[in-house]
C-alpha cells in the first residue's frame, strides 16, 4: 500500500510537472503569437501613416541654395568663370572631347585601332567620382570616406561587395590616400603623385567614360595594362585636345553652347546697381569671345572691368609671383611691358589674384566669385582671400525633378519611416521576431537601390550615397556660400537679397519643433 501511495505521487509529480511544460509552452508560443503580432501591428500602423501623409511641396528648380549666410548688399564685386558658369554647354561637347581624346590616344599613344570603336555611354558616370590611380577602378565615396557599394566599375563592370572588401580591406578609405589629390595647388602635380583622384569639373565626365571604356576594352580582350599608365595617358590625351577642341567649338558655337536669354538682362542688372563686374578663365581669349558673342552680344566686354584669359587656376589663386600681362588680340599673344593699373576693354593674360586685389582694391566678403569646379574656382578663394563663392551645378535639374517625381517622394519617405521602424525594433531577440526584421531590413535594402537608381542606374545622386552626403557634397558645401543649377537664376532675387541657410537638424536635437 505504501509502495501504491508513493508511485501515485510519483505520477502527480510528473503529471504536474508535464502540464507545467504545457504551461509554459502555451506561454512561449502566445508571447511569440502576441510579439510578432505587435511588430507586425507597429508595421501596419506606419505603413498607414505613411500613406496618410501628403507629400512634401516641390523643389524649385531655379532656386539659390544657401550653404551659408549671404547678403548681396554686402556685395560690390562680382567674378565669374566661363565655362559651365557663364557659358553651359550641350551634350554634344562631351562627345566631341571623348572622340577627340580617343584619337589621340591612338594616334599619339599608338593605342590598339579598336578602340576606335568604343562609342561615349552618355549618363554613365556623375561628376565628384575618385578614380583610383593604383588600382584602376571608378568609385563614389561619402562624406566619412566610406565606399558605396554598388558604384565600384573596373572598366564597365560593377565590383561585388566581396570584391571591394578584398581590394581595400575596409570600407572606410584613409584620408591621406584619398586627399593626396588636395595637398598641391597644381592640378598638373596632383595627378602627377596622386593614389587617388576627384574627377570634380564637368569636363572630366567624358575623361572618365573613355578611362572606363578602355580599361574594359583591355579586361574583355586580356590584355595587360598599368591603370596607373592608362589614367596619365587619357588624362594627357583630353587635355591636349583641349586646343583642338576651342577651334571645333569656336567654328561653330550654336552646335556646342546652350543660349541663355537671360545672361545679358542679368548683367545689365548688376551693372545698373552699381556693381563691378571681372572674368577670370582658364580658356584662351579668342574660344570665349566667340561663346560670349553668342550668349550676349558682340560688346559683351564693355559689362566687365576687368578680363583675364588663360589664368592658370588654381594656380592664380595661389601663386604670388607669376606677372599679369596684356593680350594683344590681333598677334593672340601677351606683351611683356609691364601691368601697373587695369584698365576697362583690355584683355589680361595670367597673372595671380594677388596682383588682382593689389591693382583694384577689391577685397575680402564685398567679392562674390562664381565657378563650377569646387577646388580649383571657390576653395582657395573662401580659404585664403575671404571671398564669397557661388557653384554653378547644372546636374541640380535633373536632380531636383527626380527630386519632384511623387513616386520618389513616396520611396523617400517610406524608406524614412520604415528605417526608423527597425531602429525601435532591432534588438528583439525572438528568432521569429528576427524573420521580421529581416523582411523590413530587405525591403530596405530594396528601396535604398530603388532611390539610388533614379538619379543614375551606375552610380546615383552626385549629392548622396544612400544616406549621406558625398564627398563631392561635403566640398561643395564646404566652400561655397550658395549654389544654383544656372548662374541667371539670381534674377528671381532682388541685388539686396539675403540668402539664409536651412536650420539643419543635429543628430541629437529634435526631428522636428513641431508636435
Amino acid at each position: 500500500m505504501f509502495l501504491g501511495r508513493k508511485l501515485c505521487n510519483e505520477c502527480i509529480l510528473k503529471l504536474n510537472s508535464n502540464l507545467f511544460k504545457t504551461q509554459q509552452l502555451r506561454k512561449e508560443v502566445w508571447t511569440r503569437f502576441h510579439s510578432t503580432r505587435r511588430l507586425e501591428e507597429a508595421y501596419k500602423i506606419i505603413k498607414t501613416k505613411c500613406q496618410s501623409k501628403k507629400l512634401p511641396q516641390d523643389v524649385n528648380p531655379k532656386a539659390v541654395f544657401a550653404c551659408n549666410e549671404l547678403d548681396l548688399k554686402e556685395v560690390k564685386v562680382y567674378g565669374f568663370d566661363y565655362d559651365y558658369t557663364l557659358a553651359c554647354y550641350k551634350p554634344s561637347l562631351e562627345h566631341l572631347l571623348y572622340n577627340l581624346g580617343r584619337q589621340t590616344l591612338i594616334e599619339q599613344y599608338k593605342y590598339p585601332y579598336e578602340i576606335s570603336k568604343l562609342e561615349y555611354k552618355p549618363g554613365f558616370a556623375v561628376r565628384g567620382l575618385h578614380y583610383d590611380v593604383e588600382k584602376g577602378v571608378l568609385l563614389k565615396l561619402d562624406s566619412f570616406l566610406q565606399i558605396q557599394f554598388g558604384t565600384v566599375y573596373r572598366g564597365l563592370k560593377a565590383l561585388s561587395n566581396d570584391e571591394v572588401l578584398k581590394l581595400y580591406k575596409n570600407r572606410i578609405i584613409p584620408i591621406a590616400y584619398v586627399e593626396s589629390h588636395t595637398k598641391s595647388a597644381s592640378l598638373i602635380l596632383q595627378d602627377t603623385h596622386s593614389k587617388m583622384v576627384q574627377l570634380a569639373d564637368l569636363f572630366s565626365v567624358p575623361e572618365m567614360g573613355l578611362i572606363c571604356n578602355v580599361a574594359d576594352y583591355f579586361e574583355r580582350n586580356h590584355i595587360d595594362y598599368h591603370p596607373e599608365i592608362l589614367f596619365r595617358d587619357i588624362k594627357s590625351s583630353i587635355r591636349n585636345s583641349h586646343p583642338v577642341m576651342h577651334k571645333i567649338v569656336g567654328q561653330n558655337v550654336a552646335e556646342y553652347i546652350e543660349r541663355n536669354d537671360k545672361l545679358r538682362p542679368f548683367l545689365d542688372r548688376l551693372v545698373n546697381a552699381g556693381k563691378k563686374l571681372f572674368l577670370v578663365t582658364n580658356s584662351p581669349y579668342h574660344f570665349v569671345n566667340k561663346g560670349m558673342e553668342l550668349l550676349v552680344g558682340p560688346d559683351w566686354k564693355d559689362y566687365f572691368d576687368v578680363l583675364i584669359v588663360q589664368a592658370r587656376k588654381p594656380r592664380f589663386f595661389t601663386d604670388v609671383s607669376r606677372p599679369i600681362r596684356v593680350f594683344d588680340e590681333r598677334s593672340g599673344t601677351h606683351i611683356w611691358d609691364r601691368v601697373t593699373k587695369l584698365e576697362k576693354g583690355v584683355i589680361y593674360y595670367e597673372g595671380t589674384v594677388k596682383q588682382l586685389q593689389e591693382l583694384t582694391g577689391w577685397r575680402g566678403h564685398q567679392v562674390l566669385y562664381f565657378g563650377d569646379h569646387p577646388y580649383s574656382d571657390l576653395a582657395d578663394v573662401t580659404l585664403e582671400h575671404g571671398w564669397r563663392t557661388g557653384a554653378i551645378i547644372t546636374e541640380l535639374t535633373h536632380e531636383i525633378a527626380t527630386l519632384n517625381n511623387p513616386e520618389f517622394k513616396k520611396n523617400a519617405n517610406w524608406l524614412q519611416m520604415l528605417t526608423q521602424l527597425i531602429e525601435d525594433h532591432q534588438d528583439c531577440e525572438d528568432p521569429q521576431e528576427q524573420i521580421i526584421l529581416a523582411k523590413w531590413m530587405a525591403e530596405r535594402d530594396r528601396l535604398r537601390h530603388e532611390i539610388k537608381y533614379v538619379f543614375n542606374k551606375q552610380f546615383g545622386s552626385v549629392f548622396r550615397t544612400y544616406h549621406n552626403p558625398t564627398y563631392f557634397s561635403r566640398r561643395l558645401f564646404r566652400f561655397a556660400d550658395i549654389y544654383t543649377s544656372n548662374l541667371t537664376n539670381l534674377l528671381n532675387y532682388s541685388v539686396n537679397h539675403t540668402f539664409y541657410p536651412r536650420r539643419g537638424v543635429m543628430p541629437h536635437e529634435y526631428i522636428s519643433y513641431f508636435v
